[in-house]
């Protein structure tokens, strides 16, 4: 049942050498990778708002300038990870331009944070996306958190369906959702050209503003800043390009560019210029598609088309995350399994880490977008930062052709990346505090996880000076609640492997039971020596380990090895197993981790 269910939802396995089949072309990996970044255009000019009205409305033509600044950093970000993508053609982003160029430490804080970047690229975009459904049906905001979490499973679902047919589902709702805006840009553009929006309705540029600061402009840059989140994970994601990978994926980004800096512009300026301010029940761009087009069928389609993209920028999460994790996991920082490719070859482990971790996230915060903004874009700048300094290093080290000019764009991008992070740190330091905590734990905990292979790999390694005891023999324990079929196959199954050195034992609660056991077993296994212990406080792991621990005494000075066999029956439906005691298991993870002793299980398939 759940074979078929599992095939049912992800589909049938592909062939390893199939691999090639998943790579994407630019048309597809705009979609898929661009999604984050250009889906930010529905909150990021909103979060601009949502500081400048804390001092009045006619503070809101500084949501201009601040575009602009905005502007001048995605240039110099797209310029800057241009570089990244030439000079790292494997991949890697951040995580591997800081680990070469700045150290392993450097690395993993880059690595570490985009990680957790991730998780928060589909936390904030599945809760935006629920904002912008319950913006136009309002009687669902009491379900913001289950319709998120429906979200996330089904993104997850699509995803380990395999990149290629995520990326061709996926394709339509992002280039729908960039003809809507740019549709309601020009139109919202020709209304004001026509003098159809009253020019009152918002403050001139220059307006004086009573109460305006540094402090509150460059925390409202800074929330703008968070339009710019998603950049990085085309550097990310090259290993999934089609050949040749490092030429589409920097003509993939300097589209993704081009977009953003339209779409962010125009609803910007559209913002700007009918007044809207920040409303809790209902998003900027509702607003603004609300007074061009009137709540009407184009009006619907834009919301339609700004849901599915908030929901579907997710997707660059899902794209980047694996990717990474498997580098950091090739060099043993996290663990292995999230190499592994699943049967639609893409890394299932690394998926369904992200979508559980991401549904946890939505949970605690219930679903309020607002809340993980600030921490998400932090978590951004951080790498972005760490990126562009290990590029000045690297051109200063190297000094290939063309390096000052290639040295400038990093110096410009690395300033501009540590002037945002350090405001975001100091206007919004109540809610990225955070950062300062997990980020030190989880570069710990990757530095553990590392020393833990690399342990395991002395202790396994053949060229190890350890000597090696030889085995004299094999004594074999066999536990037993009865006389049963399932006991009876586990002696014979002792017996082939070593027929002189068989003990089994019975726990007794009761000196009667225990006798007429004797009794029973002498004259049906009469070869096979018994051994029965009695257990006044009901327990049969104390005594059977305690039996165990001085037979295992005896045969160590005897080069002997100890074997317990564990006989076990498997019902022939497994919900049946909640009906049987599962003893048995409950002797084996006891003595499963005890040195110098084999557990094994001997199965008995019931029929019926």
């Amino acid at each position: 049942m759940w074979y078929a269910l599992k095939r049912l939802l992800i589909g049938q396995p592909l062939k390893s050498n199939e691999l090639g089949e998943q790579k994407l072309n630019k048309t597809k990996a705009l979609a898929i990778l661009s999604s984050d970044a250009l889906s930010s255009v529905a909150y990021g000019p909103e979060q601009i708002l949502i500081v400048l009205i804390t001092v009045s409305a006619v503070a809101f033509w500084y949501t201009i300038p601040i575009a602009v600044g905005v502007l001048i950093l995605l240039l110099a970000l797209i310029l800057s990870y241009r570089q990244i993508i030439f000079a790292y053609p494997h991949g890697g982003g951040a995580y591997v331009v800081s680990k070469e160029n700045l150290g392993v430490n450097a690395g993993l804080i880059a690595g570490g944070s985009l990680l957790v970047d991730y998780i928060l690229t589909v936390a904030v975009s599945i809760s935006a996306g629920t904002d912008a459904i319950t913006s136009a049906f309002p009687h669902l905001h009491p379900y913001n958190v289950e319709i998120a979490v429906i979200l996330v499973v089904f993104i997850t679902i699509l995803n380990l369906r395999g990149i290629t047919e995520s990326a061709s589902i996926l394709a339509y709702p992002v280039y729908l959702f960039i003809l809507a805006l740019i549709i309601l840009i020009i139109v919202g553009v020709y209304h004001i050209l026509m003098g159809n929006v009253a020019p009152d309705l918002h403050a001139s540029l220059g307006t004086p503003v009573a109460g305006i600061s540094l402090f509150l402009l460059l925390k409202a840059f800074a929330s703008g800043s968070s339009a710019l989140t998603g950049v990085e994970a085309i550097s990310n994601a090259i290993p999934n390009f089609k050949d040749p990978g490092p030429n589409n994926a920097s003509k993939t980004l300097m589209a993704m560019g081009l977009l953003l800096a339209i779409l962010f512009s125009g609803i910007v300026y559209l913002a700007y210029y009918y007044g809207i301010a920040p409303k809790a029940q209902e998003t900027v761009v509702s607003q603004i598609a609300s007074q061009t087009f009137g709540r009407n069928v184009m009006y619907y389609f834009i919301q339609g088309t700004t849901a599915m993209i908030l929901v579907l920028a997710a997707n660059t999460g899902y794209s980047a995350f694996p990717l990474l994790a498997v580098n950091l996991a090739k060099d043993k920082f996290i663990a292995r399994m999230f190499t592994i490719r699943g049967d639609r070859l893409g890394y299932s482990n690394g998926i369904i880490f992200l979508a559980v971790a991401s549904i946890l996230l939505i949970i605690a915060f219930k679903g309020k977008t607002e809340h993980l903004i600030p921490l998400y874009a932090v978590g951004v700048f951080i790498p972005f930062t760490l990126a562009q300094t290990g590029m000045l290093v690297k051109w200063i080290r190297e000094k290939p052709k063309g390096w000052v000019l290639k040295l400038t764009v990093n110096l410009v991008g690395a300033l501009i990346s540590f002037t945002v992070m350090m405001i975001f740190f100091l206007t919004k330091f109540g809610q990225v505090w955070a950062v300062l905590i997990f980020l030190p734990l989880i570069v710990f905990i990757f530095h553990r996880i590392k020393k833990h292979y690399e342990a395991v790999g002395e202790q396994l390694r053949i060229t190890t000076c350890e000597p090696t005891i030889p085995i004299e023999g094999n004594i074999m324990i066999v536990p037993v609640a009865g006389i049963t079929h399932v006991v009876e196959n586990s002696l014979n199954y002792a017996k082939s492997l070593s027929p002189d050195q068989i003990i089994a034992v019975y726990v007794a609660f009761d000196r009667d039971a225990e006798k007429q056991f004797e009794e029973k077993w002498q004259t049906w296994q009469p070869d096979v020596r018994l051994v029965t212990l009695h257990s006044q406080y009901r327990s049969i792991i104390h005594p059977l380990t305690k039996f165990i621990d001085t037979v295992e005494h005896k045969a160590n000075e005897a080069n002997f090895r100890v074997t317990v066999l564990i006989p076990q029956f498997i019902p022939k439906k497994s919900w049946h197993n909640i009906l049987h005691n599962q003893s048995s298991l409950l002797i084996r993870a006891f003595l499963l981790y005890r040195r110098n002793l084999v557990v094994t299980t001997v199965p008995y398939h019931l029929k019926k």
